[in-house]
């Protein structure tokens, strides 16, 4: 879960009479373009309507499409109202749907959206615009990060009709949506979740399940951050002019339904040599209402080096679930596999020095403690 403001998930089935679900993956799953076809699939809008059940009506809305048939068959799906598409591989072209088509389909899925209560809109890529480009006839990368064809114009018309709306992300690679970011309350990130994906969307959506999940990788802005990851060099990421060096989301990041506390960040001992251990330690706090899960990481700085090092480099992490109010010490161990690098001749090695030792719930909410490595301890 990458945004929940004000505190819009999870939805609670019981006040919900009327839900829109909108959108180019709405009624489809999709798989990634290594995967074969399972014989049971779930899309989101099945899976939110095995979750609502005859309590609340559904409906569902296109709303836009990315790409033609030129990779998917779309097998009608008339109980849904939509469809379920099988990947057909191979294919070279890239058919880009018309404008007036598109629109068509907007106006639709912003009438729906109107008359209902909360809107889902599930948008992203799929396995055209997601592919390895092999041939001159065969392109398959693009030169933006942002949502392909005209998605993000369907969950802006989505938003301005002032219908809650969440927006749940289904995709093969980062998406860089920073104006959608600030203006939609939630935001679901699924990548491709496999052919139970509506099954799961669905029970994170109602609270069934707690999101615990966290980004493993950096999320730029905009393409110009580009290469963007956290364990940069120091000397990386002077500035930009009128922008920021920050990613819209960082590595490690992911929300739950409840909130958590770092304290007491200690390593024990402070004190050690290049071949000895050491054992941290951190006290994790559910400062929420509810059950969940949180990710601890364990990063580390080699402050004093003969080679310039990263600012941070992930050497650990631990899921925990804790109740409401409970306070678990969760511990790592550190030796020479987390300290070591390769060193000026290319060998391992540990160099005496301070290294810092960082543990947080993603890679910059950290909370640090000193470790000295010296020669004869």
């Amino acid at each position: 879960m990458l945004k929940n403001d004000p505190q819009l998930l999870p939805l609670r089935a019981d006040r919900l009479s009327r839900v829109a679900v909108i959108g180019p993956h709405a009624a489809e799953v999709l798989l990634g373009g290594y995967s074969g076809g399972p014989r049971h699939a779930v899309s989101i809008l099945e899976g939110i309507r095995a979750r609502l059940g005859s309590r609340a009506t559904v409906e569902y809305a296109e709303g836009t499409r990315i790409t033609e048939d030129s990779t998917f068959t779309r097998e009608p799906q008339p109980h849904l109202g939509g469809t379920r598409s099988h990947a057909r591989w191979g294919a070279d072209r890239v058919v880009v749907p018309d404008l007036a088509s598109n629109a068509r389909r907007r106006a639709a899925a912003v009438a729906l959206a109107r008359r209902s209560q909360v809107a889902i809109v599930v948008v992203g890529d799929n396995e055209m615009t997601t592919r390895e480009a092999y041939a001159p006839n065969h392109l398959g990368d693009r030169a933006q990060l942002g949502l392909p064809g005209e998605q993000e114009e369907l969950v802006r018309a989505v938003l301005a009709t002032g219908t809650r709306t969440v927006l749940v992300l289904i995709h093969g690679r980062p998406l860089s949506i920073p104006g959608l970011a600030l203006r939609v309350p939630a935001i679901l990130d699924g990548w491709y979740l496999g052919q139970e994906t509506g099954t799961a969307v669905a029970e994170a959506l109602f609270g069934d399940i707690d999101p615990g999940g966290k980004l493993p990788v950096t999320v730029a802005r905009h393409v110009g951050q580009l290469p963007v990851f956290y364990n940069a060099k120091p000397s990386a990421r002077r500035g930009y002019l009128f922008d920021t060096t920050q990613p819209l989301f960082p590595f490690g990041y992911g929300l739950s339904y409840t909130t958590f506390a770092y304290a007491n960040v200690r390593v024990t001992p402070a004190r050690i040599g290049p071949e000895a251990r050491t054992t941290v330690s951190v006290d994790v706090t559910n400062t929420g209402t509810r059950s969940g899960d949180e990710v601890a990481q364990l990063y580390i700085r080699d402050a004093v080096s003969l080679a310039t090092r990263p600012v941070k480099e992930l050497r650990g992490f631990r899921r925990v679930t804790l109740q409401p109010g409970e306070t678990r010490t969760i511990t790592f161990e550190i030796g020479p596999e987390q300290l070591a690098y390769h060193g000026l001749d290319m060998k391992r090695v540990v160099e005496p020095g301070r290294f810092e030792v960082m543990v947080g719930g993603n890679s910059v909410d950290v909370q640090s403690a000193a470790l000295d490595v010296v020669e004869h301890p």
